[in-house]
């Protein structure tokens, strides 16, 4: 009775699919969600905790964000003509996006393989995605791109920069390409902004058609799950309209405007200790003849023969990585280890070591 109550009215595309999992890591090493893994020491937590202390959890959050907006303001010096919309995670975000400019009649476009959420999302609002494959190397393929775009006419573009799952930045000429030609709103993501040599904050004064998407998640507050949008002031307040109130805790807005203030060199210092242990990690796989693809984001991809075997038998031994091998055929020989303190990413290429045996 149930059963068939539920299939009557939940939608069938909805049932077609599975919920997102993420699996319980136990007390493994966690090397396989792109996580700062540095914590904060005590004194931080203690200025902290002083900080929160007079937080109202018994009231309704600032609806606004002000104090928090302010501070994202000042940590990464945006314009005070450019808009800022709080967002619950770039996931959150990019929700709000589709809901407020798509109808349906044109598409979100993104390329393939990038941010699984760009397809998940729209589909999930019934709006149709279009994937344009990467070219060598992952690299942005400008004309197929602009072709696709000449026929589909999107109303959303995202390009993630570093792309993910790759860790590539794209060619800057390309992009800028891509962005002039688009029929609609592109929105560059930076998630992973912290590890890359280049910031796209500028354009948004060269191109009335683009927004960045920045969360703080990589670089250390994967726990507030907090994100934001800029870009022309116009596009913002049209946006905003859609966002759902309320949407970041009281607890979670405090804690992220401490950390963007008082904890911000601790969290730029280990943003570099992450780009260093990158390079040496890269080097230390290339030493071992296995082929390790540069990167700009705290992530690594590594190609090994059989990556399922690879994977189960690093997982086995409490390293948990990904396995990108099923997700795209360009990724079919890749694992993907995000990068750790060094104790934890010696704990993988040892655990490499004998799952390659």
């Amino acid at each position: 009775m149930i059963k068939s109550r539920v299939q009557s009215l939940i939608r069938s595309d909805v049932q077609a699919r599975h919920a997102y999992q993420v699996a319980d890591p136990g007390s493994a090493i966690r090397l396989n969600q792109m996580e700062n893994p540095y914590g904060w020491d005590d004194a931080l937590w203690g200025a902290c905790l002083n900080h929160i202390r007079t937080a109202e959890v018994n009231r309704y959050p600032d609806a606004s964000g002000k104090a928090l907006i302010r501070a994202i303001r000042g940590h990464d010096q945006l314009a005070d003509d450019w808009g800022v919309m709080l967002g619950n995670g770039s996931d959150e975000i990019i929700q709000t996006l589709v809901q407020a400019i798509c109808d349906g009649s044109r598409p979100v476009m993104a390329p393939t393989p990038s941010f699984v959420m760009f397809q998940i999302i729209a589909q999930q609002c019934r709006v149709p995605f279009v994937g344009v494959e990467l070219g060598s190397e992952w690299s942005l393929d400008v004309d197929a791109f602009c072709q696709a775009m000449d026929v589909h006419q999107p109303a959303i573009v995202f390009l993630a920069q570093p792309n993910n799952p790759t860790g590539k930045l794209y060619d800057e000429a390309g992009l800028r390409r891509v962005i002039e030609a688009c029929p609609g709103l592109v929105v560059i993501d930076e998630a992973y902004g912290p590890f890359s040599p280049r910031n796209h904050q500028n354009w948004l004064n060269e191109y009335s058609n683009l927004v960045l998407m920045r969360t703080f998640s990589k670089l250390g507050l994967a726990g507030l799950r907090c994100g934001y949008l800029t870009g022309p002031s116009e596009w913002i307040e049209e946006i905003n309209k859609v966002r759902l109130p309320y949407n970041l805790g009281v607890l979670n807005q405090a804690v992220a405007e401490f950390a963007l203030t008082q904890g911000a060199e601790l969290m730029t210092k280990q943003a570099k200790w992450l780009v260093q242990a990158r390079e040496m990690l890269i080097q230390q796989l290339r030493a071992r003849g296995l082929t390790a693809h540069d990167s700009d984001a705290n992530f690594v991809l590594v190609e090994v023969a059989d990556p399922p075997a690879v994977f189960n038998a690093i997982t086995t031994q409490g390293v948990l990585i990904k396995d990108l091998s099923g997700m795209h055929p360009s990724l079919s020989r890749c694992l993907r280890v995000s990068i750790g303190t060094e104790s934890e990413n010696q704990a993988f290429l040892a655990a490499l070591d004998r799952a390659l045996g």
